[in-house]
């Protein structure tokens, strides 16, 4: 019977190391199935490692080794064990992508720019306690205010507040985080809590928001909530110790593309009903594998197409019957000369949104933006990779610690309020 586990389970670990490895496509019905698995065992591979050798150990001590079935599965696993490493190694091997995007958007000398009193924080190396206990997020640093309301929807309208405990000379710049789940699913408290927690702990007060979902409402309703979140927190931030004229904004999937789509249209009239003169720019946007064109005219998806599902459920009406909607839906169509910083992420293995995406958004906005316009495309990470901590998670947040750092120094010294003088 044990024999027969092991083999088991042996079948099991190798079918997910191969989904992690493997990048497919054109799955249809099965892609759920497929990213799950791959998201997993890509981001958890020495976990996945670590309990594997530590039941064929057991089983050893128990003599099960002597059948045959279980010599099988051993071999099973020893292949698996090898695909864990490569994709651990794969992994560690996040910061030769991430590196070079900041430095082609930002210069040479970027990391010389940011204040002497803030290098501290330029982290380049990762810590084995954080990626071996990937849900583990409180620090002792930060502290949570939660369920705040910033308008009227009850739940779906509440936001947390991470907050440094110490304080910080001229407030704490902010970051609006955006969940993603696909327009439909999602809270507050799921996503993104390794940036925040890092962020948090180096001076930047962070926000996280719900919004109005589908079907319950229909878009634009997301994005106006999106922006109701940015307008309260220019109004109420400063009593959280925030400073409410620096807020950068990100999110993943969904959140990937309502955080760019926020970015790209501040003080948009029809998407602020009641709150018209409110200031909804933002200074900074770190989308994460977002969707970032409903129309797909560059027929990116065509045999996996979203148009179903935001047809009926998130637009809930056909593009033919609103085609301008859904143009004005799609961050694409807003891509503008004074587009604010940008740094897009994205996974090579992304079974849900294909990479093609963010390339073509990236390539539309780099070639107008008159800002830095970075794009760190990732091998072998799938969808919603950083929700929790794992090697590559700990890696990009450093890289989106280190772009923040860069912008915000920048827009200070703009202000008037920091001199060259002041940088390392």
């Amino acid at each position: 019977m044990l024999a027969l586990v092991y083999f088991s389970l042996a079948l099991l670990a190798i079918y997910c190391t191969i989904t992690a490895i493997v990048r497919a496509r054109r799955l249809y019905w099965y892609v759920p199935v497929y990213f799950f698995s791959a998201w997993l065992c890509g981001e958890l591979a020495l976990i996945h490692m670590i309990w594997q050798i530590a039941l064929t150990g057991l089983l050893a001590i128990a003599g099960v080794f002597s059948e045959p079935l279980a010599q099988t599965g051993l071999g099973l696993f020893a292949l698996a064990w090898l695909g864990l490493i490569y994709l651990h190694c794969q992994a560690m091997d996040s910061p030769r992508y991430l590196r070079p995007a900041l430095l082609r958007a930002l210069g040479e000398n970027y990391r010389g720019e940011i204040p002497r009193e803030r290098q501290h924080v330029l982290c380049d190396d990762i810590a084995s306690g954080h990626w071996l206990r990937p849900f583990s997020f409180k620090r002792p640093a930060v502290r949570l205010h939660s369920h705040i309301s910033y308008s009227d929807a009850g739940k779906r309208n509440l936001l947390d507040i991470y907050q440094p405990r110490r304080p910080r000379e001229g407030g704490f710049p902010v970051l609006l985080q955006v969940h993603g789940g696909a327009w439909m699913i999602g809270e507050k408290e799921q996503q993104a809590k390794p940036l925040m927690y890092h962020l948090a702990e180096r001076g930047w007060l962070c926000v996280a928001i719900n919004y109005r979902l589908s079907p319950d409402a229909a878009f634009p309703a997301h994005i106006i909530d999106v922006k109701k979140a940015i307008a309260w927190i220019r109004e109420h931030i400063d009593a959280y110790g925030g400073n409410p004229d620096f807020i950068a904004i990100t999110g993943g999937s969904a959140g990937g593309h309502l955080s760019s789509l926020a970015a790209l249209t501040p003080d948009s009239a029809e998407w602020q009903p009641g709150f018209e003169e409110a200031d909804t720019s933002v200074q900074a946007a770190v989308p994460f594998y977002g969707v970032y064109d409903f129309l797909d005219r560059n027929n990116i998806r065509p045999e996996m197409s979203m148009e179903g599902v935001i047809a009926d459920r998130v637009i809930q009406c056909k593009r033919e019957e609103n085609p301008e909607l859904w143009d004005k839906g799609s961050p694409l169509s807003h891509v503008r000369a004074d587009a604010p910083p940008m740094f897009v992420i994205q996974g090579t293995h992304d079974s849900l949104v294909w990479v093609e995406e963010a390339r073509a958004f990236v390539s539309a906005l780099q070639a107008v933006s008159q800002q830095p316009v970075a794009y760190a495309e990732l091998p072998g990470a799938q969808h919603a990779f950083e929700i929790f901590h794992s090697v590559r998670t700990d890696h990009t947040v450093h890289a989106v610690g280190r772009f923040l750092e860069c912008v915000h120094a920048r827009w200070l010294r703009e202000q008037g309020v920091l001199s060259l003088s002041d940088t390392a």
